[in-house]
């Protein structure tokens, strides 16, 4: 199995914040730039197949931030949100001589890529999310608003990554011998149908692996609380980069510079929904995890909601965006429908 697919190049780029791994589909003559951004447990290597779809006069770039893919191993500083992500990709930009371009986040890195515009709206062109994860953060809100549920931010964060899944990453297992497997993770919660993804799906699997695991990595750390389900989130690592006390993007709405957006997302997406299955109070109503204290005190994070509420008021505030919900398709667009997705990526970027 060949990492690179043919037509993509890779550098190393040093910047004064770290050495980053970066996959280039170089343009014919570049007339825009694209950047992509990967989500958490993968890397840059999910992208390619987008990259080489695109225009040839677009030059399509993808960045391994820092623990993922073949980028630099650091410490993430989760008491930031993503910022040490946002941060990263800004520096390897300016590395590259890069001053605006069209950004592209998935799942975890729409949230770099929101934080990107509230650091950085003048070097945005248009932005596209695919999945991406709620500008209030994963899991411990409620509401269209993103209000807190408690101030410790419970079941939130790096003590909420499945232990096995943790070990099995370590271990660098490739087979589908466990459910907790990288391939297991990537067949039942990345995309709806996995049997229509086997030709690439070695690659995947490799890509996921990338994943540096430990306290300053992924999960991250945690902290005890007294309230269901006994533990919130630490100040170390990637999960905890995603907690609503660390990160909320939301001030998107009020830039002054409000770049087109375009929102493409799946139905029957598994990680980022109004249903998650990885949002610990919505698997305590299901009972899956016991001690459940009730919807109250714990209810399901509207993920979905949230989300539409800040790209509505960005709207409202002299923005445009477009939501795209795509049936029979998970937590990947970009890899469930190749086709329709360069369609409308083709075309939302030719509104720059």
């Amino acid at each position: 199995m060949a990492t690179l697919l043919d037509g993509i190049v890779q550098h190393s780029v040093t910047t004064p914040r770290l050495v980053a791994s970066v996959l280039e589909r170089p343009a014919d003559s570049a007339t825009s730039t694209v950047v992509f951004v990967h989500g958490n447990v993968s890397s840059s290597l999910f992208w390619q197949p987008t990259m080489l779809g695109l225009n040839s006069g677009v030059r399509a770039l993808a960045i391994d931030l820092r623990g993922f893919g073949e980028s630099e191993t650091l410490p993430v500083d989760a008491t930031r949100g993503v910022r040490d992500f946002s941060d990263d990709v800004a520096s390897v930009l300016d590395s590259l001589g890069v001053e605006r371009a069209n950004f592209v986040g998935w799942s975890m890195g729409g949230g770099v890529v929101m934080q990107f515009m509230l650091d950085h709206a003048e070097r945005v062109s248009t932005a596209t999310f695919v999945s991406p994860v709620s500008p209030f953060g994963f899991g411990g809100t409620k509401g269209a608003t993103g209000e807190l549920l408690a101030a410790e931010c419970p079941g939130t964060g790096g003590g909420g990554a499945n232990p096995e899944f943790i070990a099995q990453l370590t271990a660098g297992n490739t087979s589908d011998d466990s459910p907790a497997s990288a391939r297991m993770v990537f067949r039942t919660a990345y995309v709806a149908h996995p049997e229509a993804h086997s030709e690439h799906e070695d690659l995947w699997v490799e890509s996921m692996l990338t994943t540096a695991t430990g306290e300053d990595n992924y999960p991250g750390d945690s902290v005890a609380v007294d309230a269901w389900p006994g533990f919130g989130p630490g100040g170390r690592g990637v999960l905890n980069t995603m907690t609503p006390d660390h990160f909320n993007v939301s001030g998107i709405a009020e830039l002054a510079s409000k770049p087109p957006v375009l929102w493409v997302r799946g139905i029957n997406d598994a990680i980022v929904s109004d249903a998650s299955g990885f949002d610990l109070n919505f698997l305590g109503q299901l009972g899956v995890i016991p001690g459940w204290p009730g919807a109250e005190v714990a209810p399901p994070q509207p993920m979905i909601e949230q989300t539409r509420a800040v790209f509505d008021k960005y709207a409202a505030n002299g923005g445009s965006y477009t939501e795209l919900a795509w049936e029979e398709c998970g937590h990947s667009a970009h890899l469930e429908r190749p086709a329709e997705f360069l369609e409308v990526l083709g075309a939302h970027l030719a509104v720059d």
